[in-house]
This record gives C-alpha cells, sequence and structure tokens, in this order.
C-alpha cells in the first residue's frame, strides 16, 4: 500500500535516559556454546559442517539464535533453548513453528523448516532474513516500510485462516485481564506505584478506568492480533521492505492494539503518532478511545514490570568520573548505543542476565516503552 506521514509535530517526547540499543540487548551464548550434541545433531540435518555463525543481537530472551552458514553455501536462522533451564523458550518457539507454517503465503514472516531436540535442548530452523533493527529515533522512510508491512498483515489476519484458529490460539481479553493490567493493582494496594511523570501522578482513578476497557474492546474482535509488535520485532531488508518476527504470542485480538505497541517508541522523536494511528488501516474500525485504552494498558503493564531504576554502578578506578587522570580509562557502553545504554550501569538486580539469560537491558526497555506510553497519554488527554 501507498503510505505517507504526516509532519512531525515538534515535542520531544521527554526522551527517557535509558533508551535502549535495540539493535544490540541481547545476551545469548554463541554457537560454540551449545552442547556438542545439540551442534552434532543441527549439523546433520544441515548435511554439510557449519563454517560460520551470526549470532543475532537483539532481543531480550537468553535463547540462541543465530543465522547459521555451512560449507555447502546453505543458510539457516536457528533458534535453540535449554529444555531444562529455558523451558518457557522451547515452549515459544515449539508454538512461533506451528504459527508460522499456518500463516498465509506471500506476507513478510520467516519460514520454518525443521525442528528437533538433542542433549537437552530444542531447536527450530528457519528462513534467514537479511536485515536490521529499524532505527530510533524513528526515519521517516523506515517508519512507512514498517506501516505498509503491517498493513498487508493485519489485512491477512483480519479474517483468520481456519489452520491458524485451530491452533487453540490465546485471546488478547483474557492475556489482558491476566498479565497486561496493572494500574488496577496498584490503586488497590497491591503492587507498589512505579515512577510517574508529573503528568501523571494524580491520574490512577483515570489510568484504571482506561485500561479497564481493554479486555471488552479486544473480545469483540474477530481478527488476530500479533500480540508482541515492537521495533525490536521487525528487520528491515536490504531493499528497504519490513519483516516482522517472533510469532509466539499471536492471538484472538484487534490488530489496533499491534498498532499502538509499535509507535509507542515513536513519541521520543516527535512524530505526529496520533493521525498515523487514525489513518492506519489496522485501526479502521477502533473504538473512538482504543489508542488511549491501548496506551494506558501498556504503560501500566510496562512501568510496573519494570521495577525502580537502576542505581549507577561506581565509576571505575581510573575513570575520569572515579577521579583517575586517562580520559579512555573504564570504558564499557556498547558500541553505536547511546551513553545512557551502557550494559555495566543498566542492570536490574546485577551485573548480567539471569540464570535463564535474560538481557539486562530489560527493564530498560520497560521503563522507556512505558514512560513514552505515558506521555503520548497524557499529552492527549490534556494532563498537565
Amino acid at each position: 500500500m501507498a503510505w505517507s506521514l504526516p509532519e512531525p509535530t515538534g515535542h520531544d517526547g521527554g526522551v527517557s535516559t535509558t533508551l535502549p540499543p535495540y539493535h544490540r540487548t541481547a545476551v545469548r551464548p554463541d554457537w560454540r556454546d551449545l552442547p556438542a550434541g545439540l551442534r552434532d545433531a543441527v549439523t546433520a540435518r544441515l548435511g554439510a559442517p557449519v563454517v560460520a555463525a551470526r549470532t543475532a543481537t537483539a532481543g531480550f530472551t537468553g535463547g540462541f539464535a543465530a543465522v547459521l552458514e555451512t560449507a555447502a553455501g546453505g543458510r539457516v536462522f536457528v533458534k535453540a533453548a535449554d529444555l531444562t533451564r529455558q523451558r518457557h523458550l522451547a515452549d515459544w518457539y515449539a508454538r512461533e513453528l506451528a504459527v508460522l507454517a499456518r500463516l498465509p503465503e506471500g506476507l513478510p514472516v520467516p519460514r520454518p523448516r525443521w525442528a528437533l531436540d538433542a542433549a537437552g535442548w530444542y531447536a527450530v530452523g528457519l528462513d534467514p532474513l537479511d536485515g536490521r533493527t529499524p532505527r530510533l529515533p524513528w526515519d521517516p522512510a523506515e517508519l512507512t516500510a514498517v506501516l505498509a508491512g503491517y498493513a498487508e498483515v493485519a489485512a491477512a489476519l483480519a479474517d483468520p485462516p481456519a489452520a491458524l484458529t485451530t491452533l487453540g490460539l490465546p485471546r488478547l481479553a483474557d492475556l489482558a485481564r491476566a498479565d497486561i493490567l496493572w494500574w488496577g493493582e496498584v490503586a488497590a494496594g497491591r503492587e507498589p506505584t512505579p515512577p510517574l511523570p508529573p503528568a501523571a501522578r494524580d491520574r490512577l482513578p483515570e489510568l484504571v478506568a482506561l485500561e479497564s476497557r481493554l479486555p471488552g474492546y479486544a473480545a469483540a474482535s474477530v481478527g488476530l492480533a500479533h500480540g508482541d509488535l515492537r521495533v525490536d520485532n521487525v528487520l528491515l531488508d536490504p531493499a528497504g521492505r519490513a519483516w516482522f518476527c517472533d510469532w509466539n504470542w499471536l492471538c484472538h485480538g484487534p490488530a489496533w492494539f499491534d498498532l499502538a505497541g509499535l509507535l509507542i517508541t515513536g513519541y521520543a522523536g516527535g512524530v505526529d503518532l496520533d493521525a498515523i494511528f487514525a489513518g492506519h488501516p489496522a485501526a479502521a474500525d477502533a473504538p473512538s478511545d482504543a489508542l488511549d485504552v491501548t496506551l494506558a494498558a501498556l504503560s501500566g503493564y510496562y512501568l510496573t514490570a519494570a521495577g525502580p531504576p537502576p542505581t549507577a554502578a561506581p565509576p571505575p578506578a581510573g575513570s575520569p568520573a572515579g577521579g583517575g587522570a586517562s580520559p579512555a580509562a573504564g570504558s564499557s557502553a556498547v558500541a553505536g548505543a547511546p551513553p545512557t545504554a551502557d550494559l555495566s550501569t543498566t542492570v536490574e538486580g546485577g551485573a548480567g542476565p539471569d540464570a535463564a539469560g535474560t538481557s539486562p537491558l530489560l527493564g530498560a526497555h520497560r521503563r522507556f516503552s512505558g514512560e513514552q506510553a505515558l506521555r503520548w497519554l497524557a499529552a492527549r488527554q490534556g494532563w498537565r
């Protein structure tokens, strides 16, 4: 579809100081770190030795994810998880494989090839995608490509094929009640109040009222939603086409929920998101307050899940901030990332991933997303 962006609004979105480098958030094992039995099983399935492995650097889970190249010139994208320590990831990969096999032909999604288990691990093979995560702040051409691609996906899932609905997919209405709506818990004193921007600090009753409408709206939808559409679940190929990944949360729900979740990261860049949402085909049948309802729900989900802001680690001895004389000493920032996204300091509960390999930047992602959703909502509601 043809797509054009509205003019920028000029607002700065109140950019978070913990903007994650979405292209470099993952903490994953490399090919050489996998058990020998798993490597042997994958190699046998590929029919030729693996000569190169490019580990995926985006994402927040600690499962193995890499494009493997063989001596015969073959390429495949492989995900793998430990069936003991990462059983939930193995289940997600199996569900995603089933979904991808049943999505309508022609959509910009990776296609499945095979699955196997060996050495206590589960692995899936998918078509490899040559691409990268979209840049933030959003580049207008890249945002245009992503919005056009999602319009194609949303149209294909508006009347879902029976092959998908027979999978027993979850319903967004149920997921919302069970895991997304948190402002009511905060209001009841069962969850601590997360840090809030000034405009939202006295708006808890309004937030509860807005988020409470999501299950009813979601239940009325006849289509399917990706369920986890974020900037790090999108890849742009060299031709500029957007591809949509990580389909393990496909659910019965409205496409406008996906659209709102995707656009949250655009608020920090001054894009006219209200006009984009209103004019996108995915929102054609959305209730008039659907965007506000979704922003309220997602802001509560992200901010309560993020927990309190992390405490910066003390500067290393010898660094300028630590009293040393060398201006080059002790730098640990991620290459190409904003200085505020230093892996050594933007960490919750320690200096590295948890036992299942979750990214230490997961909290930063949730906090940034929650802050932007709430600031966008406050601007729409006229809260001051």
